[in-house]
């Protein structure tokens, strides 16, 4: 089965400095139906104008996954990290038993950004950082592992039961992904539109997955994609 969440529906919040969409419930917006998916919490689609950003907060007990698709992000952290995240990076941040960080744009041109919040295994954890690179010829024209509980092929670690997959498709491409009986998907489209076993979907929209084996993207327009391969 597979449900669409339009990109339409979600939650939406322009302050000027961040133009700002919310696929589940997050901040001032609220709807009962929408808390998340699985252990997947949040999923907050960002454009933040230059020399603006989110200045230093604290968080906890959550993992946070950045994934810029436009522009560039510094982020800065109570455990003494300062780095850059780029198009092509993953940043993974254990918030743990606290943290406190800030994610800016310093720079000329308009950030464009997911930012992903999945509930941990346990709470309590130790805070901790990793930030890889996956080049775009790694992730054309298949779903490539980004994150992962064991960190395979290269992948950053998430502490939680859940794979994360990044794809870019060229128009006519397709991209399949065989789903374990008993595990759950979710689809994100960053850009592009195509359809996911036979179901129309475009840029914003998301799908929440279950009871199908193989899923099939197909790109009417290049696409890049994130799936959530969740228990």
């Amino acid at each position: 089965m597979i449900t669409l969440r339009p990109a339409e529906a979600r939650g939406h919040a322009n302050h000027g400095w961040l133009d700002t969409y919310h696929s589940f419930s997050f901040a001032d917006y609220y709807d009962p139906e929408h808390m998340g998916f699985r252990s997947l919490r949040v999923i907050n689609e960002d454009y933040v104008a230059p020399r603006s950003g989110f200045g230093t907060h604290p968080h906890r007990d959550m993992e946070i996954i950045t994934y810029v698709l436009g522009g560039q992000v510094e982020h800065k952290d109570s455990m003494g990290t300062t780095s850059v995240i780029r198009p092509g990076e993953v940043q993974r941040m254990s918030a743990g038993t606290g943290v406190l960080h800030s994610e800016m744009n310093r720079f000329g041109e308009q950030l464009h950004m997911l930012q992903i919040w999945i509930l941990p295994e346990r709470q309590g954890l130790k805070p901790s950082y990793e930030q890889k690179a996956f080049p775009e010829k790694e992730r054309q024209g298949r779903f490539r592992v980004v994150a992962s509980p064991d960190g395979r092929e290269g992948s950053v670690t998430v502490r939680q039961d859940l794979a994360l997959y990044s794809a870019l498709l060229g128009k006519g491409e397709k991209a399949e992904y065989p789903l374990t009986p008993g595990r759950h998907a979710w689809v994100q489209l960053a850009r592009g539109s195509g359809t996911l076993n036979g179901v129309a979907i475009k840029a914003g929209d998301g799908a929440a997955i279950s009871d199908e084996g193989t899923l099939v993207l197909t790109a009417n327009e290049p696409i890049e994609a994130l799936l959530f391969d969740l228990a």
